[in-house]
């Protein structure tokens, strides 16, 4: 079989949530319609590289996905006649249905339903809308992928149970689920600036739709701080895009990047969103994540860098967060004014909290501080346990370069 090539690769992944939104609004039944698009989605793999791309991609997945949904039905998978009189009355041409809303948002806000519990519907939501892998998603949450393949199925069983409309919530539906919604997207896109599995360092596609979703959500409330704060944080961190990795592939640490690869227009418009937001009232944890980001980009170079600025504002965040990655980022911050040995201290905080044991980000992080403290072979030795952490190649091979280089040197 011709493999896909790299374009239609990504058509497919831009397209796959916009055609659940799409088939779910037809045929109301989550579960089963992620299932028809699955077939959908195989079926494109399949056929595209032989016959062409089609003229509407989206229309033909939905088509493809309805006259699933239509199989399923008649053999009886759906329960209600309901569903099977919709899908016995579904004309062919109505297959490729389009509507002026967009599905994916509306299926971002339909998956963080009040019916789920807030980590349930995240879990879904990075599924169904962000496309990523359970390993993935259980790797965002720091728990077994086993224990977060149990929490995605009883997420759809509870979708499919509570008969929830598709469809843009209403307001006060909206508020309730909102936190939930710019969590996913938060999410979706750190696992797009920096994967964590894999030979890629970054997954360009997800980073893209999270800035899309987000500005769509920002369109929606245009007076919300945090949307607009979570919108900034995007812009701001992947201006530095072009300049995360080299010729192939490898990582370049913010430190080593040349600023001038750095996306000046982006930077503007997140610093822009930010000034905006930032006088209107009460700070939340995206802005303040956000005026980290802006005190890098602003740093002509990384010598410059506002550290004593970047540690008052992780101290807000701490407060604001019990997140431990948070408080790793806030034990860097705190190494760069005080010294690597205070940022020492407080890592030991992490060791006994628990929560990210195992991380493979904990042992860098010791790593960078040991050798900023002149403790080249216990450095070296937590560079080599965090790279045989990570499952990411671009970061391991980064790790094993930093403890290669310090044994030379102590050597």
């Amino acid at each position: 079989m011709t493999p896909l090539d790299a374009a239609s690769e990504h058509l497919l992944r831009e397209l796959a949530p916009q055609v659940l939104g799409a088939v779910i609004r037809r045929f109301r039944d989550f579960s089963t319609a992620e299932d028809a698009v699955q077939e959908a989605l195989l079926a494109a793999a399949t056929q595209w590289p032989q016959e062409g791309v089609p003229g509407n991609p989206r229309g033909w997945l939905i088509q493809v996905a309805s006259r699933r949904m239509a199989d399923y039905l008649r053999s009886g998978i759906a329960r209600r006649e309901r569903e099977t009189v919709a899908a016995m009355e579904l004309p062919a041409a109505s297959a490729g249905i389009e509507s002026d809303e967009d599905d994916t948002l509306i299926l971002l806000f339909m998956c963080c339903h009040a019916a789920l519990t807030p980590s349930s519907a995240i879990a879904l939501t990075l599924r169904a809308v962000g496309g990523l892998t359970t390993a993935e998603i259980a790797n965002a949450f720091l728990v077994p992928e086993a224990t977060m393949a149990q929490r995605i199925s009883r997420a759809k069983q509870n979708i499919k149970a509570s008969g929830v409309p598709f469809g843009l919530p209403t307001d006060q539906e909206r508020a309730g689920r909102l936190r939930s919604v710019l969590h996913v997207l938060y999410l979706i896109f750190n696992e797009g600036y920096t994967s964590s599995v894999g030979a890629q360092l970054q997954r360009r596609e997800l980073a893209s739709e999270a800035i899309r979703l987000t500005r769509a959500v920002h369109s929606l409330l245009p007076e919300d701080c945090e949307v607009a704060g979570l919108l900034a944080l995007m812009l701001l961190t992947d201006a530095r895009r072009a300049a995360r990795s080299g010729a192939d592939g490898e990582l370049i640490p913010l430190t080593k990047q040349d600023r001038a690869l750095w996306d000046q227009k982006q930077i503007a418009e997140g610093v822009a969103l930010l000034s905006a937001t930032l006088p209107k009232g009460a700070v939340g944890a995206y802005q303040l994540q956000a005026a980290i980001a802006a005190v890098h980009d602003e740093a002509a170079r990384a010598e410059d860098t506002d550290w004593l600025q970047i540690l008052a504002l992780y101290d807000l965040l701490k407060r604001m967060s019990g997140n431990p990655m948070v408080m790793l980022n806030h034990a860097v911050a705190a190494a760069m004014v005080h010294g690597p040995s205070k940022g020492l201290e407080l890592l030991d905080a992490l060791d006994a909290d628990g929560r990210l044991a195992g991380h493979h980000r904990l042992d860098a992080v010791r790593a960078h501080l040991l050798e900023l403290a002149g403790d080249h072979q216990a450095a070296s030795a937590h560079y080599r346990i965090a790279a045989g952490r990570t499952t990411s190649l671009p970061e391991r091979n980064y790790l094993m370069t930093q403890a290669a280089r310090l044994r030379e040197n102590i050597s």
